[in-house]
């Protein structure tokens, strides 16, 4: 077995299949341990890493294909899969599982999961987790979660555009519940390794981000400013009802019924995976009205996107903010809208949560069943409140209105 210095010219030009029509390994100089395999029969080559277990067993494993990693990748994942080798732990008895995207795979495969939570999973496992994407499940260890925390933190945090800690937590929760996943199959896997974060989790600030009340007649006014009525529209949608971005942007006309006044969204939509009914105020009434009139498109909000409709109002919302100086998020919004609504007189807390579309806490809350025509009243109240913050109705007007209803 030949012991050469690997480098990436070498492992290029090294022959295969190789001319004996054998398996032939070639030994790392600089890193005991650690080979090419090249494969006798086909044109295969592997990176591989080999070490005595602590009972003296010997075991080899595979590291990766060398069209799947660099050199350096290769030598990193080995310097991970040695050192486990070393203390013990056994890639034999944890042989069943697959790699860390066949088992991605699998779990959304089983999972009753919306686009965008699948979205999550994948950039977490392709963007974050991406040395370990064609790894064994079994091999990845304890020391290499800890490892892989800390540089995610710094990797994310060195780009400057997102928080490393909430792209490491993320990456982190998402591996525990793919091991998780696995382990239910195969009970071998042992412990999940990202128990060793106990104590070592960032702490993430809960957002708190709003329209202030005196900033409201501003930010609105930006958003009526926009050059595209449809980005508008669908801003004013979120400002007025507090729906999820992904709620408001993909409704279709189907989900319209501009006679009873009922915006219908269907559980495969929404957060809680439960149908939910809004009743319209006069504001987004009228909004509605006024779209229906300009087609026959099969979204409210179109685009030219892959999606068919305005997926993510990003871009509308800087403009705005480059307006206004008010940098607001689609999020913030709906903290907006809930807090507005905590604000009016007359709105009960169980009919906020039910017009936010959040799940139910506790037992006695289940017994409170409000149909659409129950939440009207409230949300045609809110409505009227974020009128007079928006500037839209005099103060007077808004509350002369206000007592009359009640």
């Amino acid at each position: 077995m030949p012991r050469i210095k690997l480098t990436a010219t070498v492992v290029k030009k090294l022959p295969a299949p190789d001319p004996s029509g054998r398996q032939v390994l070639y030994w790392d100089e600089t890193k005991p341990g650690f080979a090419i395999l090249v494969s006798g029969k086909t044109s295969t080559k592997s990176y591989i890493a080999q070490h005595n277990l602590p009972d003296g067993r010997t075991r080899r494993v595979t590291v990766a294909k060398v069209d799947q990693k660099s050199l350096d990748e290769a030598r990193k994942l080995a310097d991970e899969i040695l050192y486990g080798l070393r203390k013990g732990d056994d890639p034999k008895k944890r042989s069943n599982v697959g790699t860390l995207s066949e088992t991605l795979e699998q779990y959304l495969a089983k999972r009753t999961l919306r686009e965008p939570t699948k979205r999550v999973y994948g950039i977490a496992v392709e963007r974050y987790l991406a040395p370990w994407r064609d790894l064994k499940l079994s091999l990845i260890n304890d020391d290499m979660v800890e490892r892989r925390y800390a540089e995610i933190t710094q990797e994310v945090a060195s780009g400057g555009r997102h928080d490393g800690r909430i792209a490491a937590n993320l990456a982190m929760r998402v591996f525990r519940a793919l091991w998780a996943f696995a382990q239910v199959r195969a009970p071998e896997l042992g412990d999940n390794p990202v128990k060793r974060l106990k104590g070592l989790w960032h702490k993430e600030r809960r957002r708190k981000g709003k329209v202030k009340p005196e900033d409201m007649p501003r930010f609105y006014a930006a958003l009526q400013a926009l050059p595209n009525p449809v980005a508008r529209d669908l801003l004013v949608l979120l400002l007025f009802t507090g729906l999820r971005k992904t709620e408001a942007s993909s409704l279709t006309w189907a989900d319209i019924n501009l006679q009873d006044r009922v915006i219908h969204i269907p559980g495969a939509r929404t957060k809680s995976n439960r149908d939910f009914d809004l009743p319209m105020s006069d504001v987004v009434h009228d909004m509605f009205v006024s779209r229906r009139s300009l087609g026959d498109a099969k979204f409210v909000f179109p685009s030219n996107s892959r999606a068919g409709f305005i997926a993510d109002p990003g871009h509308p919302l800087e403009r705005a903010a480059a307006a206004c100086g008010l940098k607001v998020s689609v999020h913030d919004m709906r903290r907006t809208y809930a807090s507005t609504a905590g604000a009016t007189p007359g709105i009960t807390p169980a009919q906020l949560k039910n017009l936010l579309n959040h799940s139910n806490g506790d037992v006695t809350e289940e017994y409170q069943v409000f149909h659409v025509n129950d939440l009207r009243e409230p949300a045609q109240l809110i409505a009227d409140r974020m009128k007079k913050l928006c500037g839209i109705e005099p103060l007077e007007d808004v509350e002369k209105i206000s007592r009359v209803r009640k």
